[in-house]
């Protein structure tokens, strides 16, 4: 069988989701008391952060130790008592592969730093670095010992790039694969996979960072199918993603064709970047509707015409809540919350939710930077100073802008710490867990429609399956479009701003069925008035 369109993933950040243990760390424990939880929300797969050994300098994606788990997670037993207990609810595990770079603490690493050339070979050492600019700040390059010679690492210094031309690289990450896919794990998240097709020789590259020398290269295409070859191919139900850095359609197009085996759909960030001032991340900027219109249609109706397949999501580990960003959550939380929801959940595509969007979870609001922990964050409001910003300006950035944001503890209910831990939490709990919480949102607005477009999906075959086709592309406030199947046709109407437009409904959907919206009594006309963050979907 191919790749099932009717799931729905749900991401968990295992060091945030719940702690049994009282040190402020969640824990493999806490993630199967609440297996319940994610089956009644309907999920099918649930897609784990690193939980492997690390130094945390990159909150678990420099791996020291592929096929281990982090003692402050548990141990493997909990692992494998964990695949167990999820698929006695019909739900499956996606593991987080992160084989684009390893920790300098690996045993690989520290075996080509004591002068083994075997493992030097796995690793992209010059003897002069080039002008490429980590994702983190600062040289790409970071002196290799005492040698005189530079190692790559396009994150973090501790982040070692690993040297895919070399097949002994290949052989040992297609291993790590088959390992957890024998512990019955069905699908796997890789990360940065897109950045993997480095050339033989690196140049000086001065666009954009250097990121053109290294990003989508057409041997990238190559590794994905003998990875496909080597480890999941063989398992039709298997679900792969690959987390895409400033890719493009094209090749999204590539990496997500059933007939190209390479991965089942791709994850991509442009949507995501339509606050950036000038591209800048460390800015603040209203979004930019018209753009992130533009984005969804060009990349829903291009993947749909060409048989490519996404992921589709609003938040994730490495972003600030979308709640924030997109919507008016003094006035409309609820409202802006399912209207989000129903913008991907009833597009083409698989939906990722991420843990507490289901409740409608908000940015922190941490008063000062002793709050943060994320590297990028810190890092990032020294750049801020350096430029000449003010504590207050640089500040204000990060509370907007940092991945912390999204990392608080998951709030399941008003009690302390968001009844995340009996201990001090690894990083502060949201100031808004008594109010925004599991016990008090299950039953409220947001919950209930998630599990609505779960359960829509899953019965729908044009929710699942239909074409894409965007519409109303001139409307200044309405992210509208068209799902199309077997003469069946589906409109959705998604209104983005926190007042009322009119807007003309096209005559084959003035008699249609509304299949689903965030207000109550709507009547179908010529003309309706949405209301603020409505959505609307209408069958005919």
């Amino acid at each position: 069988m191919a790749l099932d369109k009717t799931k729905v993933v749900y991401q968990i950040y295992p060091k945030s989701y719940k702690d049994t243990t009282g040190n402020g760390i969640g824990d493999f424990r806490g993630i199967i008391e609440k297996i319940p939880y994610l089956a009644e929300l309907g999920v099918d797969m649930v897609w784990l952060n690193p939980f492997y050994p690390s130094p945390q300098r990159d909150n678990g994606y420099d791996i020291s130790d592929y096929t281990a788990v982090n003692p402050v997670f548990g141990d493997m037993a909990d692992f494998e008592e964990m695949v167990r207990v999820v698929k006695e609810h019909k739900i499956d595990f996606m593991l987080d592969m992160v084989l684009n770079h390893c920790s300098t603490e690996h045993e690989w690493f520290q075996k080509a730093l004591a002068g083994d050339k075997y493992y030097q070979d796995f690793f992209f050492i010059q003897d002069q670095p080039t002008d490429w600019l980590s994702k983190f700040g600062g040289s790409a390059w970071a002196p290799f010992g005492d040698t005189g010679k530079y190692y790559l690492h396009l994150f973090d210094e501790t982040q070692a790039d690993l040297n895919w031309r070399n097949p002994n690289v290949r052989k040992e990450l297609f291993k790590v694969v088959n390992f957890w896919r024998d512990k019955g794990v069905k699908g796997f998240r890789f990360d940065v996979i897109n950045l993997i097709g480095k050339d033989e020789v690196l140049v000086d590259c001065p666009e954009n960072e250097g990121k053109p020398a290294y990003t989508d290269k057409p041997i990238v295409h190559d590794y994905l199918r003998m990875m496909n070859e080597a480890t999941f191919g063989s398992d039709d139900s298997f679900m792969t993603v690959g987390e895409m850095s400033s890719t493009t359609i094209d090749n999204c197009v590539l990496y997500s064709a059933p007939e190209r085996h390479e991965l089942s759909m791709a994850i991509n960030f442009h949507h995501l970047k339509v606050d950036y001032e000038d591209g800048q991340k460390w800015t603040i900027a209203p979004f930019d509707f018209e753009e992130l219109k533009r984005l969804y249609h060009t990349w829903g109706k291009e993947m749909s015409e060409r048989g490519g397949w996404s992921a589709l999501f609003w938040n994730n580990h490495d972003q600030p809540r979308a709640l924030n960003r997109f919507v008016d959550i003094q006035n409309f939380r609820n409202e802006g919350a399912t209207m989000l929801a129903a913008s991907i959940h009833l597009s083409r595509g698989t939906p990722y939710i991420y843990m507490g969007e289901e409740i409608g979870m908000i940015d922190p609001d941490y008063d000062s930077m002793a709050d943060y922990v994320d590297v990028e964050s810190i890092n990032a409001y020294q750049m801020l100073l350096d430029q000449g910003q003010s504590p207050e300006q640089a500040f204000k950035i990060i509370q907007a802008k940092s991945r912390d944001n999204s990392r608080t503890p998951m709030q399941w209910d008003a009690s302390l710490n968001a009844g995340f831990s009996t201990g001090t939490p690894w990083l502060k709990v949201g100031k808004s867990y008594k109010d925004i919480n599991v016990e008090k949102e299950i039953d409220g607005p947001i919950f209930t429609f998630y599990k609505e477009l779960i359960r829509l999906r899953k019965e729908m075959r044009i929710i699942s399956e239909g074409s894409y086709l965007p519409a109303m592309e001139d409307s200044q406030e309405v992210y509208a479009f068209e799902r199309h199947l077997d003469g069946q046709k589906l409109l959705v109407l998604n209104h983005f701003y926190g007042s009322e437009v009119e807007v003309a409904i096209p005559k084959d959907y003035q008699t249609g069925r509304v299949l689903l919206s965030n207000y109550e009594n709507v009547e179908l006309a010529e003309k309706v008035i949405l209301k603020p963050y409505q959505t609307l979907a209408i069958l005919v």
